[in-house]
């Protein structure tokens, strides 16, 4: 059978992700993954890789159901490492599950999958000039990723909510600031799940793009 490497910048299983994933692999493909994080504690995450001023900040799920918030260029290296280690285990293809921004990433014999190469070039043509809302799950993030968009011609607004926690109050309070303000709203992150794409469905009234689905469904179209 046909193996689907899947990194998470965080810690693997992604058992809040997985599934979506592998529901439109339909059996077609293993799924074997990895984590950026795997084996850290978060107070060693918060130690060694917390993000100083400058610095482009993510943040990812623990397998305790912990998020952590971490600096790119501190895990970049750790990264490519696992790219690497998928690649010597003979996978053909990686998806990256992480809708950053990684620049210079390499692989040496495998196809690697970035998100943030496909999704904002997908939803402009989604889009189709509609205004578009983008929800992330950090403040910080707003300015980290304008430059993903503004190249294209984009210039959406955003929210904030983080998928990695339990608190429906953020996801309200950013469907609702981006409700007047877009036609189209992209969760642009990787732990977004289909119930909170529902909710914001709901509290919108608008089309709510799950990025994870996006690329699974692309992705399934590889394998």
């Amino acid at each position: 059978m046909e193996r689907l490497g899947m990194i998470t910048i965080g810690q693997a299983p992604r058992t809040d992700v997985a599934p979506i994933i592998e529901r439109y692999l339909e059996g077609r493909a293993e799924l074997v993954q990895a984590g950026v994080l795997d084996g850290l504690t978060k107070a060693y995450i918060a130690a060694n890789l917390a993000p100083e001023p400058g610095d482009y900040v993510l943040t990812s799920r623990l397998t305790t159901g912990e998020s952590a918030v971490f600096s790119r260029e501190k895990i970049q290296p750790i990264l490519q490492t696992k790219i690497h280690e998928l690649e010597d285990a003979g996978i053909r293809h990686i998806l990256l599950l992480c809708t950053g921004v990684f620049p210079g990433l390499k692989t040496n014999t495998a196809h690697l999958i970035e998100p943030d190469l496909i999704i904002p070039p997908a939803v402009k043509a989604m889009a189709g000039g509609r205004r578009l809302g983008v929800m992330v799950p950090l403040p910080e993030q707003t300015d980290n990723l304008k430059p993903k968009y503004s190249p294209l011609g984009m210039n959406p607004v955003f929210g904030v909510a983080s998928p990695y926690k339990n608190d429906e109050d953020n996801f309200h309070r950013a469907a609702n600031e981006l409700k007047d303000k877009a036609d189209l709203i992209l969760l642009d992150c990787m732990g977004y799940t289909e119930e909170a794409r529902e909710l914001v469905r709901r509290i919108s009234g608008k089309p709510v793009i799950l990025s994870n689905a996006l690329m699974a469904k692309l992705v399934s179209e590889m394998i």
